[in-house]
């Protein structure tokens, strides 16, 4: 059997991932919760929390007739901010994400060598968010380097994402409403903030019309 280290950016995000690996794959899988990007220390706990219980539902269900393991990486979130210095202003799923998946994939197969994994992946492919050519562009370069093999998983296909909305429901996982860093929080807080003015000004509108 294949031992494969999943990164994870969070506990929602790798339902899909670790249903479709451990039902279609010969692996033992271990969770590598590595988050530095996340600045809220709040916010990092309580995504931890999710996944890890998650992972014990899962593994004291005897869903898949083996157990999932998991390990949290380095909370560094000044090194994140180190790395990204002059990128600020990038907007979601620019040159600043780009240095995120780079550090994250960086230390998961680190890790994945250090520890003797056969092979390391990660959940960010289950977003349709986020770019798959750049992360598995990446993930392959660092695996490379390192001399261990990044899997080019597309999590998202076979309806993937959609999946892992309806088992983060089944187990009442968090699910949170921005990617992970201070950045993406205010870009969709404001996303969210213009979207409701758009409606509060349809529906006064409406109101309006109804009315002459």
């Amino acid at each position: 059997m294949k031992k494969l280290l999943l990164h994870s950016c969070c506990g929602p995000c790798s339902t899909a991932c670790i249903d479709r690996l451990m039902s279609e794959g010969d692996y033992e899988i271990t969770v590598f919760y590595y988050n530095p990007c996340i600045d809220n220390r709040d916010e990092y706990e309580l995504r931890k929390a999710n996944q890890i219980r998650y992972i014990n539902e899962i593994n004291e269900s005897g869903v898949y007739g083996r157990k999932v393991e998991f390990v949290e990486g380095d909370y560094d979130p000044d090194r994140y901010h180190e790395l990204v210095r002059s990128l600020e202003n990038e907007p979601e799923g620019g040159a600043r994400c780009a240095v995120c998946f780079d550090q994250r994939l960086t230390v998961a197969a680190d890790y994945a060598v250090s520890h003797g994994f056969d092979s390391f992946t990660t959940t960010l492919t289950v977003s349709p968010y986020k770019n798959y050519k750049l992360i598995s562009k990446i993930g392959e370069k660092r695996g490379e380097e390192r001399g261990i093999e990044f899997e080019p998983f597309d999590f998202k296909k076979k309806d993937g994402f959609k999946k892992s909305v309806e088992l983060s429901k089944e187990h009442g996982l968090y699910r949170q409403n921005y990617c992970g860093c201070g950045f993406s929080k205010i870009e969709a807080d404001r996303s969210r903030a213009e979207r409701a003015a758009r409606r509060a000004l349809l529906n006064n509108d409406e109101k309006q019309t109804g009315t002459l």
